[in-house]
């Protein structure tokens, strides 16, 4: 610890003897300054021991003594050493009488113990305690480091918070808690998910400083440290403490940072060759080589190649936009925290997932995608990402043999998700609902328009109603008399009108193709 007035009044060589202020004597000594000034105050920083002969002071005028104190006090000055036997042969009894009113230390020093001595002894103190610190701070860095080669994580948390004489807690990319140490200090640490999140929108590296309640209700003092060097910060570090950290104590947080880093990019090196692998796996799913990717893949992934699968196929609105990383983030952290795999290849512009039926990532992804066209914000996504611009489309449910015609199907889907204007569409909800939804398209009603144009002008001039006539007569599957008592009309009058829509169009009514363009162009401009 650094020097105090206590260790200088105990010195053996000095000889300082304590005048006023007694009680006070643990405050720490940041210098020892000689100034003979009136108002020294301008000069000091706070900390210091001014020492003085009172050469310029009226030391014997109560008032001017007490203003002079007071100043002091103010400024930080921790004390006042005053030598005796040079211009005052004793202390006089206003300065130790303003002493006492404010509160400070005021120390004698004898006439042979020099100001220069008093330095040399702060200044070897401070010496001595930032070697120590030093010294500390390396045992401590050799420990962490010791810990996390033999027990990762969970044992580097545990002698930082040996280190700090505190807690420690380690955040995953989403901001949940993955380790803490002690072991209560993890409901301590979810309390600040929060604060996490918010630390995740800044660059890396990047810290914080936040207050929080301990079991007992007490305050207690918690920095936050992003972990990683990429834009989006992978983990995060939190330290809980009673008091501000001392030297050694920064050195030990210091460490265990750079080490949770080197573990972070080396988890990074590691996932980008698992995702190199992951394209190849996909790669030979698509190609209707099954066999050859579990072989590839081993037990990376798990059963996930062998149970039912869903595919995600992902790409940034508008087209040429970034990757969808933060789908990404989403899903992996989701099936993370349920134990499952996931397999998250990009593929150009695209992202594609597989991930397993009716689980976590499958959730997370339609559950994003709910929540981004609600304009609500997702835990695991990063705030303020600029790839929230994108739409997927979700297969149905397939096995190894079939992912070719699940990637089909959820490019089908992704397809539809962009002209509705969707986030992400289920191939399966295409299947079970009505195809009419999907003429909801520009080049469909330009088409439609067209196809119906010459009926509607017909109709303009008075001479009929060919429009709803045909739509009747479709809509009773060509059956005149049910056909012509819908319109009201004899069923003459409809096969007449209905040869007229012949000659107009230039095509057969007997034709399939024909009724069903006819039929689907009627329903595409009806709520026109």
């Amino acid at each position: 610890m650094p020097p105090t007035l206590a260790s200088l009044v105990h010195h053996s060589t000095l000889k300082l003897t304590v005048r006023a202020g007694g009680d006070r004597l643990d405050a720490p000594v940041r210098w020892a300054h000689a100034s003979e000034l009136a108002d020294p105050v301008p000069y000091m920083e706070g900390g210091e021991l001014l020492l003085i002969t009172a050469l310029k002071l009226d030391a014997e005028d109560p008032q001017a003594m007490r203003r002079y104190v007071r100043r002091l006090a103010g400024a930080g000055v921790v004390g006042l050493g005053f030598a005796v036997g040079v211009h005052y042969a004793d202390i006089p009894a206003a300065l130790v009488a303003a002493a006492e009113e404010a509160g400070l230390p005021l120390i004698e020093v004898p006439r042979r113990t020099p100001f220069l001595a008093i330095s040399k002894a702060v200044s070897a103190a401070i010496a001595a305690d930032q070697y120590r610190a030093v010294t500390d701070g390396f045992a401590a860095q050799r420990e962490l480091t010791r810990r996390a080669l033999g027990d990762g994580p969970e044992g580097l948390l545990g002698a930082l918070a040996a280190q700090v004489d505190g807690w420690a807690a380690l955040y995953d990319a989403a901001g949940e808690v993955v380790a803490a140490a002690p072991e209560w200090a993890g409901r301590r640490a979810a309390g600040l998910t929060a604060d996490v999140r918010r630390l995740r929108e800044r660059p890396a590296p990047a810290s914080a400083v936040v207050g929080g309640t301990d079991t007992n209700g007490d305050g207690d003092r918690v920095e936050l440290h992003s972990i990683g060097t990429s834009r989006r910060p992978r983990a995060a570090l939190a330290v809980g403490t009673a008091t501000t950290l001392g030297t050694a104590e920064r050195y030990a947080l210091h460490s265990a940072v750079a080490l949770l880093t080197l573990t972070t990019e080396r988890s990074r090196s590691l996932h980008a060759a698992e995702q190199r692998i992951g394209t190849a796996v996909l790669g030979m799913l698509l190609a209707g080589e099954p066999d050859h990717a579990r072989t590839v893949a081993g037990d990376l992934y798990g059963a996930l190649l062998d149970a039912p699968f869903r595919l995600v196929v992902a790409e940034p609105v508008p087209a040429g936009g970034e990757l969808p990383g933060a789908l990404a983030e989403v899903v992996e952290a989701a099936a993370a925290r349920a134990g499952e795999a996931v397999l998250v290849v990009p593929q150009g512009e695209r992202l594609v997932v597989l991930a397993a039926d009716g689980g976590a990532a499958v959730a997370a992804c339609a559950e994003y995608a709910a929540a981004l066209e609600a304009g609500r914000t997702v835990p695991d996504a990063p705030a303020g990402g600029a790839d929230e611009g994108w739409v997927a489309g979700l297969s149905a449910p397939s096995g190894p043999i079939g992912a070719s015609a699940a990637y089909k199907q959820a490019e089908q889907a992704l397809s539809v998700a962009r002209r509705r204007g969707r986030r992400c569409v289920e191939h399966e909800r295409l299947a079970a609902g009505s195809v009419l939804p999907l003429l909801a398209d520009d080049a469909v009603r330009a088409f439609a328009d067209g196809l119906l144009r010459a009926l509607h002008d017909h109709d303009a001039t008075g001479r009929g109603d060919l429009v709803a006539s045909l739509r009747a007569w479709l809509s009773r599957h060509g059956q005149w008399d049910a056909a012509a008592a819908d319109l009201g009309v004899h069923r003459h009058t409809l096969r007449y009108r209905m040869r007229r829509v012949e000659e107009i169009l230039g095509r057969s009514l007997d034709d399939p193709d024909v009724r069903m363009e006819l039929w689907l162009a009627l329903k595409a401009t009806a709520h026109q």
